[in-house]
């Protein structure tokens, strides 16, 4: 995985492609969902409740609501 440095340039830009390919997991689609009309706790605690832990739970969250905020523009 990835060290404490963090994601390299070319690790990231994989990522970023993958992710774009596979569209989004069912739950993710649920969350965003939840966001959409402003539901930001329980989407937060449904996504903790898939993902295991409050950290990866936070750092999903904010991905969901910036792919809805890239969405909006």
């Amino acid at each position: 995985m990835a060290t404490t440095a963090g994601l390299t340039k070319h690790t990231k830009l994989l990522w970023d492609r993958i992710g774009e390919v596979r569209g989004f997991a069912p739950q993710e689609q649920l969350a965003m969902l939840l966001l959409t009309v402003s539901k930001d706790k329980p989407s937060l605690k449904f996504v903790k409740k898939r993902v295991g832990t409050h950290i990866r739970a936070k750092r999903k969250h904010k991905e969901l609501r910036d792919v809805l905020a890239a969405r909006k523009d």
